[in-house]
């Protein structure tokens, strides 16, 4: 018997981490980055594969990353009109 897939609730569901920072950067730019995450990666010679290396190989970052995106990306969007 088949059973339908439910749809995740993980907002960052069918993301890659490359997507997630390329996203940032293209928002916030590297200096902006680098200024509200604290990574060398980010503010010395910043390159997106650089980047990609240190923050797979680091749960800590990477969770900083994602958080970030989700604080700037996901946040619901209010109405221009005045209730």
């Amino acid at each position: 018997m088949n059973t339908p897939l439910k749809p995740s609730n993980d907002p960052l569901h069918g993301l890659t981490l490359e997507v997630i920072l390329s996203r940032l950067v293209e928002h916030l730019g590297w200096t902006a980055l680098g200024k509200r995450i604290k990574i060398r990666c980010f503010t010395l010679t910043p390159s997106l594969q650089s980047s990609l290396k240190f923050l797979r190989r680091t749960p800590w970052a990477r969770k900083k990353v994602e958080e970030l995106y989700l604080k700037s990306h996901c946040q619901p969007r209010q109405s221009l009109s005045k209730p």
